[in-house]
């Protein structure tokens, strides 16, 4: 039988009655990111998700790769299929780890016996691949406290399966399992990493990019689609709503005192993005907002902007230094896009002196001059929307 993968399931498992329905989720989300790579069949049992190819042109490694960014997911591991029987899973484990056996000096055995009606327990298989191994192997020492390689033998209902080391899958939860939410994407390198963060917890994201030409160039509005392309691979497909941002800050360089232009400008972002949670069904906003990073994060900023929302705003980098907002960018692929010298429309007419701690009652009147509803109503009715 060919390479099949294996995908150890996270806190899916501690889920109880709903469990059935977070499994459903995950195996719709698996096969969708599988669909272009070949025919597999996709299953649960027993708290771990198969990928098994049907065919010879599957795409393994493609499948590899999709699957390691599959949210839900703790582990994964590539592993050969054999008989239920321990002579067949010491020689499939000869021959699929040959190579990583000749490489190790340490190691060790372990074994899951799912299937009871397997002749022999977990111990007693291990302890005879363990020493047939040992025994055909000079350059391994039996290691059981830290090994340097670690041989997995699992006996379950449909197969025996070997395989080596598992490596971390992308944790949380299935996209899709805990609702809708807009993501306010920017071209900066937090907005990305708080929306593959909310992801992460099971939310499926509209994104909403907010485009002020002829301030910010095309190339601008590219790099923030490129950002929002590289994070399908954990997200999913998403819709990018583009909206035409220039009328509302040409607006309040016009009437609004300079130091409040910042804070008055997130109002209406999150006013539109609420507008646009309400179109697609979303349940809250998020943002790439840090605490104490910029003017319009402190404390007093956040309060102003979130008194113009009904829905909750979800902040996940709120509490984070920017080395650890860094740390991620990189390791989900989206610093070096983020950090492409293309301004977003946050760095037109930026005051030279923002206020830092902003009053609510003196936004609210800086807004008597101009007309909210009707500007929020034009932005609105100009979105682009752009699938990625």
């Amino acid at each position: 039988m060919d390479e099949i993968i294996l995908l150890k399931l996270g806190e899916l498992v501690l889920k109880g009655l709903n469990r059935r329905s977070f499994e459903d989720k995950l195996i719709g989300n698996a096969r969708r990111r599988l669909k272009d790579l070949g025919q597999f069949r996709v299953y649960t049992k027993q708290s771990t998700m198969y990928v098994e190819p049907l065919e010879e042109t599957c795409d393994m490694d493609g499948a590899w790769l999709a699957m390691s960014r599959l949210f839900g997911v703790v582990g994964l591991s590539r592993a050969r299929a054999c008989a239920k029987d321990k002579d067949a899973l010491l020689a499939c484990a000869k021959t699929y780890l040959d190579g990583r056996l000749r490489a190790a000096k340490t190691f060790k055995v372990e074994s899951k016996r799912a299937d009871k009606s397997f002749p022999m327990t977990s111990v007693e298989l291990s302890r005879y691949v363990g020493g047939e191994l040992d025994e055909a192997y000079p350059n391994l020492q039996v290691d059981v406290h830290h090994p340097e390689l670690t041989v997995y033998l699992e006996v379950r209902d449909y197969a025996a399966y070997v395989h080596a080391d598992p490596e971390p899958g992308a944790g949380g939860l299935p996209v899709g399992i805990g609702g809708r939410a807009v993501s306010l994407l920017s071209g900066g390198i937090d907005s990305p990493v708080a929306s593959w963060m909310i992801a992460k917890r099971g939310i499926a994201l509209e994104l909403v990019h907010f485009f002020s030409y002829p301030y910010t160039s095309e190339q601008a509005k590219q790099k923030v689609l490129d950002l929002a392309k590289l994070l399908t691979p954990w997200c999913g497909h998403m819709v990018v709503h583009v909206v035409p941002f220039t009328a509302i800050q040409e607006e309040l360089r016009r009437k609004c005192p300079e130091e409040l232009f910042t804070v008055l400008m997130r109002r209406f972002m999150m006013r539109i993005a609420e507008q646009v949670a309400q179109r697609t069904g979303a349940g809250a906003l998020v943002t790439g907002e840090c605490l104490g990073q910029v003017a319009s994060q402190t404390m007093e900023a956040m309060r102003a902007t979130t008194a113009v929302c009904s829905l909750p705003i979800l902040r996940p980098v709120v509490g984070m230094d920017k080395e650890e907002i860094v740390r991620i960018a990189r390791k989900i692929g989206t610093f070096e896009t983020s950090i492409l010298p293309y301004e977003d429309c946050c760095t037109v007419f930026t005051p030279r002196h923002p206020r830092l701690r902003p009053v609510l009652g003196e936004l609210e009147c800086a807004e008597a001059a101009l007309d909210v509803d009707g500007l929020v109503a034009a932005a609105v009715d100009g979105i682009e929307r752009l699938r990625v």
